[in-house]
């Protein structure tokens, strides 16, 4: 079986995964979802929040099992997993993009929001910035739009109670890649209905960061929480087709 690293997008914390966490394990996976630093229920303190402590954080979670893991990065995620890919190679078996930023060596997501098909960003277009350090802010309305379009008032509520202000040192920083990484260790997952990452703005990047595989969901930037089932089948098979190429090598 195998060992999935989830990994949450900005805003949030690991308590997003919690619908497919059971699932995965169920299956007979070994399943962790940390909370990066300023998130979640970590008391990291803003100004100490960075891409490489996001990455840092992953590294630790990597080094707690003998076996590489497959991680699983949400949006912003996507930024966390591949600097952590840079620091780790050896421990990481595969990385999957679920609605991800996918950047390539200098890229920071700022850069890539600001690509044209990112143009319909809702996140970017009702950003506010507070305070310094600077943390972006979305009103509950904002984010009911931009990210959980597709949720239920229940899921909403669910979300909105625990969704945090998020910092922005690790928007403005790009990943730093020693080398490329490889292709055949990438797979997409594109969200159709997606307000956040745009769908044109996903496929530019793995045009741009060719992956393996692709896969889509046809919902929201928030599948773990819009469609939990179909999302932890999707995860299921994906670490199934792993294991055969494993057992074929």
């Amino acid at each position: 079986m195998a060992r999935f690293i989830l990994v949450h997008g900005a805003f949030a914390g690991g308590w997003c995964w919690e619908p497919v966490v059971g699932p995965l394990e169920d299956a007979g996976h070994a399943v962790s979802a940390p909370d990066l630093p300023g998130s979640g229920a970590d008391d990291t303190p803003v100004g100490e929040v960075t891409l490489d402590a996001y990455a840092a954080r992953v590294c630790d979670e990597l080094a707690r099992g003998p076996e590489p893991a497959i991680l699983v990065g949400h949006s912003m995620g996507g930024m966390v997993i591949t600097q952590t890919a840079a620091r780790a190679p050896a421990q990481i078996c595969s990385l999957v993009y679920l609605a991800a930023f996918l950047p390539r060596d200098g890229q920071s997501l700022l850069d890539l929001t600001h690509l044209p098909e990112g143009a319909d960003d809702q996140v970017q277009a009702n950003l506010t910035i507070e305070g310094d350090p600077a943390v972006g802010v979305l009103t509950p309305r904002a984010q009911a739009a931009a990210l959980f379009n597709c949720a239920t008032l229940r899921q909403l509520d669910w979300a909105l109670e625990r969704t945090r202000p998020q910092p922005l040192a690790p928007f403005l920083e790009p990943v730093a890649l020693a080398a490329p990484i490889d292709p055949s260790k990438r797979t997409y997952i594109y969200c159709t209905q997606d307000h956040a990452i745009p769908p044109a703005l996903q496929r530019r990047m793995v045009k741009e960061s060719p992956c393996a595989a692709t896969h889509e969901l046809d919902t929201d930037h928030s599948p773990f929480l819009s469609r939990p089932a179909p999302l932890a089948r999707l995860l299921r098979q994906i670490a199934a087709e792993l294991a055969d190429q494993a057992d074929q090598a």
